[in-house]
């Protein structure tokens, strides 16, 4: 993945803290900054690219390319010292996602997967990104495990009220999203 900071000029710098936010995903090679406003990390588990799109277009922010391929081996201790074609394409996954409304971008070596990938990743990321601060409470409890009669007590409304909100906010659309898009993103690397 290579991700870059949008508006970098007009704000502060917020790569460190997003870097730091991102230090429990399982990486091959970890996420750092590999230059100016802009990080790279290198996944192997298509599952944890998803989970990692999720929350950086929660925050906001951020074009995102994902590129699905080969990375050369043996592996550098260092992302910025990586180098294969899972490089060069997401590279131009990011440069793509600048033009995109979506901010997001995929290319793989297998282009047809990249694409489908890339339109199942559009369609995640409007989902996140319309999803109001009341559905965000209420997905924020169900999935740390509160029941919806538990996140209702907490929020101090009704279990049909968290109901709505989850409904409000696509919630299980979104969840229904996760695997296609892993799936495809396995396929776009092509093996």
């Amino acid at each position: 993945m290579t991700v870059d900071q949008r508006d970098s000029r007009r704000g502060a710098d917020r790569v460190a803290g997003v870097l730091a936010a991102l230090a429990d995903v399982p990486v091959v090679l970890g996420f750092e900054r590999t230059a100016g406003d802009e990080f790279q990390g290198v996944l192997d588990d298509p599952h944890q690219v998803v989970s990692v799109l999720a929350r950086l277009v929660r925050d906001g922010g951020w074009s995102i390319g994902i590129g699905a391929g080969p990375v050369a081996t043996p592996l550098p201790e260092s992302t910025r010292a990586a180098t294969g074609s899972a490089f060069l394409r997401a590279r131009r996954a990011v440069d793509a996602a600048k033009q995109r409304p979506s901010r997001v971008a995929v290319r793989g070596e297998d282009a047809e997967a990249a694409a489908d990938a890339q339109a199942v990743a559009t369609a995640l990321t409007v989902l996140v990104q319309r999803r109001s601060p009341q559905a965000w409470e209420a997905v924020d409890l169900v999935e740390a495990g509160r029941t919806q009669a538990e996140t209702a007590t907490e929020l101090g409304v009704s279990r049909q009220a968290v109901g709505q909100r989850l409904a409000a906010g696509l919630w299980e659309t979104e969840r229904d999203l996760h695997l296609p898009l892993a799936r495809l993103l396995r396929r776009a690397v092509g093996r």
